[in-house]
Parts: C-alpha cells; sequence; structure tokens
C-alpha cells in the first residue's frame, strides 16, 4: 500500500487520527532508503553530528554546511532544507536567508526549528521574518510555541496558529500534537531517555524534513516522522541502560524500524 493510498483508505482529511499511520510511515521509510533523499540542516553545533547520523540510519543523505558562501549551492542541490536557530553565530545568521530563498527558488520543501526563541529577543524576531517564508512545517516545543504565538499551547492555538501561518505546527513533548489548522493528531509513543541526550528534538526535525520531501503534505510528513522517531526511542529504550547506551540503540532501531513495529507499537489519536 502506498503513502497516499493509507492516506485515503481510512480517513477524510478532517478525520486524520483514522489514517493507517503505520502503513503512511513504513512507506515513507522505504522511499527514503530507496532514494537517499538529501536533506541540508543548517542547524547547531550541538546537533550536527546526532543530526547527520539519524538521517543516515534512516536512509537518507545529510549534508551540514553553515558557509554563507556554499549554501545557496548546497540548498539547491538538496531535496529539503531545515533551519535550525540554535547557537545562532554569524555565519548561521548570514547563511538562513539564502539557504531558505533557495530552496523556495527550487520549490523544495523547508522546515523550521526555532530553537530558544523564548530565551532570546533577536532570535525570536529573526524567527517570525524566516517564517514569513512560509515553511512546510514548524517544529517547536512548548516554550517556543508561546513565544511565537504569544499563547499556550493547546488543541485550539496550535490549530489556530498552523492555520494562520499556513503551514503545518508540530509541537512535541510527551505527547506530540500535529495541527494545521484543518487536521489535528496526537502521537503518543517515545520514551523518557529522549530528553537525556542533548538535541533528539533536532535531529528529529531533519527526519520530519526528509519525509517532507517525499511526501508534499506536511501535515502527513511531520506526523509520520514523529510516530517513526517515537517508536525508534521505545525499542531503543528497551536495550539501553541509560541515555549514553541509548543514543547508539536509537539509531540502530530507527535503521531496521519497520511496518510490524510501527503496527504493533503505534498510539495515535
Amino acid at each position: 500500500m502506498t503513502a497516499e493510498a493509507a492516506l485515503t483508505q481510512d480517513a477524510a482529511p478532517a478525520e486524520s487520527s483514522r489514517c493507517d499511520w503505520p502503513a503512511i510511515t513504513a512507506e515513507l521509510l522505504s522511499r527514503l532508503r530507496r532514494e537517499s533523499t538529501r536533506v541540508h540542516a543548517i542547524t547547531n553545533a550541538a546537533a550536527q553530528v546526532l543530526t547527520a547520523n539519524l538521517i543516515l540510519a534512516a536512509g537518507g543523505t545529510p549534508s551540514l554546511t553553515i558557509a554563507p558562501e556554499e549554501i545557496t549551492a548546497f540548498a539547491s542541490r538538496a531535496d529539503a532544507l531545515l533551519v535550525n536557530l540554535g547557537t545562532l553565530d554569524g555565519d548561521r545568521r548570514a547563511a538562513i536567508p539564502w539557504g531558505i530563498a533557495a530552496a523556495k527558488a527550487q520549490g523544495k520543501p523547508w522546515v523550521l526549528d526555532p530553537v530558544f526563541v523564548d530565551a532570546s529577543p533577536p532570535r525570536l524576531e529573526l524567527a517570525r521574518l524566516c517564517l514569513a517564508g512560509t515553511p512546510c512545517v514548524l517544529r517547536c516545543n512548548r516554550a517556543e510555541f508561546a513565544a511565537l504565538a504569544g499563547e499556550a499551547a493547546a488543541h485550539d492555538s496550535l490549530s489556530r496558529y498552523a492555520a494562520a501561518l499556513g503551514c503545518t505546527v508540530a509541537l512535541t513533548g510527551p505527547t506530540d500534537w500535529v495541527a494545521d489548522g484543518e487536521r489535528f493528531v496526537a502521537i503518543e509513543n517515545g520514551h523518557p531517555l529522549m530528553a537525556r541526550v542533548t538535541a533528539m528534538g533536532c535531529a528529529a526535525t531533519a527526519l520530519i524534513a526528509a519525509f517532507a520531501a517525499l511526501e508534499r503534505d506536511g501535515f502527513v510528513a511531520a506526523a509520520s516522522a514523529l510516530l517513526a522517531v517515537g517508536v525508534a526511542a521505545e525499542v531503543a529504550a528497551e536495550a539501553a541502560a541509560g541515555p549514553g547506551s541509548f543514543a547508539p540503540a536509537f539509531l540502530d532501531a530507527l535503521h531496521g524500524l519497520d511496518a510490524a513495529a510501527l503496527r504493533a507499537r503505534a498510539r495515535i489519536a
């Protein structure tokens, strides 16, 4: 079953919790592995290694340059772009608008991760400028959402903000929420050890970008990627003794993730 068939067979757009999410996710992972989808990540220094390794483990191809003089070429040849606002130094500030412009010129999807916009007014201003370029997905946590939207995260506020932006908003936490103004889904998979490994959320956003290159419906791409990450984390936690062994176990689990594990473990409302 293709991802499109899995989406349309089981649910109308407003009834997204009835979609066959395990089948959709498995198909996107299979395509990612076949096509070696390339994601260019302008990401923070703490996240670069895990981000690259996550993309590779899932079956994609990463590139990571932040050099302003190179970013147009790299973003243009990638299938999707990730913009992460962590460790926002001069090179990253200069590269971000050029990367977004290149992705948009090529018709490629791009995803925004507004790291710590709640802690820095200049960063919040930059995030709002980036949002004017209409990413396909905004991935954030509750504090970042509140800073951007001006209100606390709730089902209705997430949907309103997604509709106002004209993109999908994926809010991650103990339960992940994904909304696009019309559809809403809650993903309950994951494990507390994810919060004990730096840059797990940042790296997960790269999988959203990879899936967005394969599935142009940002809502489907975001929900599927977060389901894959959540299930892989649960599998990894069963083999891990703590955070140090969890990270490599997570990469192994994502590398081997299949339709059977997704169907057995998916918890989506």
